[in-house]
């Protein structure tokens, strides 16, 4: 037996990436620590890969080792990171799965201005896609109905009791902060 060969593994995704249009971050998780251990080298990745891709209209690069598949969308790129051995179909998946789910989330309006306001509800579709390098959802239907259920976002009507005394709570509490 060849020691090259790979074992099957779960840990697919090495990291998702969001920049902006200048190759700033807006978010980044990383799973994998032996590959970028310090935000200096993330730091530095990141503006290698915007270099490369930031013009370029394919989907898919190979990059210091590790393929990335990324998508823009008015002033944002989105970028899933794996293996240089991992399948690209299944990266693109991942990507697909963030793009939409965000999309939904942000009811289409997918930019930088409004991912930054709701970083909260998007970090939270990002941890339910993937956890440590393991896909664990890739139905952004399914991701949506996890992070996207706040109360705010549901009419009075169909609340509970619990949940309109937790929301009237919550508003007096800041109403008395102020």
């Amino acid at each position: 037996m060849e020691g090259s060969l790979l074992e099957p593994t779960l840990y697919t995704v090495k990291g998702m990436l969001i920049l902006d249009n200048d190759g700033h971050r807006i978010l980044a998780k990383y799973y994998d620590p032996a590959i970028f251990p310090t935000a200096k080298e993330q730091k530095a990745f990141e503006k290698n890969l915007f270099n490369k891709t930031h013009r370029a209209n394919a989907e898919i690069i190979m990059l210091d080792g590790l393929t990335c598949v990324y998508r823009s969308n008015v002033d944002l790129f989105f970028y899933v990171m794996g293996s240089c051995h991992e399948n690209e179909l299944i990266l693109m998946s991942v990507l697909q799965c963030l793009y939409d789910s965000i999309s939904q989330i942000l009811r289409k309006n997918v930019e930088k201005r409004v991912v930054m306001e709701n970083l909260d509800i998007v970090m939270l579709a990002m941890d339910e896609i993937c956890d440590g390098g393991i896909i664990l959802e890739a139905d952004s239907q399914s991701v949506v109905q996890r992070v996207a259920l706040r109360t705010d976002d549901i009419p009075l009507g169909e609340q509970t009791v619990a949940q309109v005394f937790q929301s009237a709570k919550e508003q007096l509490k800041w109403s008395l902060l102020k």
